[in-house]
């Protein structure tokens, strides 16, 4: 397995230990709280609730995730590339969660896991192995090339994150781990948002 594609699973690991061991404190300080959820936000907060988990099913998914679809992308990329493309994501993805916390849907906690830069990870592994194909953990018989399954889930998350529905997921952050993904995506093939730089 690739070095970073390791080490992000490591330290998502360790700090579900640690968060096991300390209690609620580490949620209070290093979760992403938006406006409304009750806690004070942190600057830093836009990376470090990535590395927290609410349990082991939840950390068990985004680590498969990780492993997954960044593998295949740090072997295509240098490391560089593939962790600032990953911690965009991540930061992206916090930053929507809190505009649309803000405007839109009141926040009901705070937000925790790797999902936003899972999020970006897709992407970026769809608009580069289109064609590969995506099977399901529950519905292995199902085969979906890597564009359609993005394209869908995508459209799944925005419908959910309007609706309201799944109280508890940042939907929102999802689609802006997405976004973060392209950004980062774009500005490595040497674009800017809406094309050539």
């Amino acid at each position: 397995m690739p070095s970073i594609t390791s080490l992000l699973i490591l330290l998502n690991i360790l700090v579900y230990a640690l968060a096991l061991a300390t209690g609620p404190d580490i949620i209070r300080v290093f979760a992403l709280w938006p406006p409304g959820a009750g806690g004070g936000f942190h600057l830093w907060q836009l990376v470090t609730y990535s590395f927290l988990h609410g349990s082991l099913l939840h950390l068990g998914f985004n680590m498969f995730a990780i492993w997954m679809f960044g593998a295949a992308l740090e072997k295509r990329w240098n490391d560089l590339r593939y962790l600032l493309t990953y911690l965009l994501s991540v930061v992206v993805a916090a930053m929507t969660q809190i505009a649309v916390s803000g405007y839109f849907v009141q926040a009901t906690g705070p937000v925790i896991g790797a999902s936003g830069g899972v999020f970006g990870l897709l992407l970026a592994y769809a608009l580069y192995f289109p064609n590969r194909v995506i099977s399901l953990i529950f519905l292995p018989f199902i085969q979906i090339p890597a564009r359609r399954f993005v394209l869908g889930y995508g459209l799944v998350e925005l419908f959910l994150g309007v609706t309201n529905t799944g109280q508890g997921v940042a939907h929102f952050a999802h689609l802006g781990g997405l976004f973060g993904g392209w950004l980062g995506v774009q500005y490595f093939r040497g674009r800017g948002v809406f094309g050539q730089r």
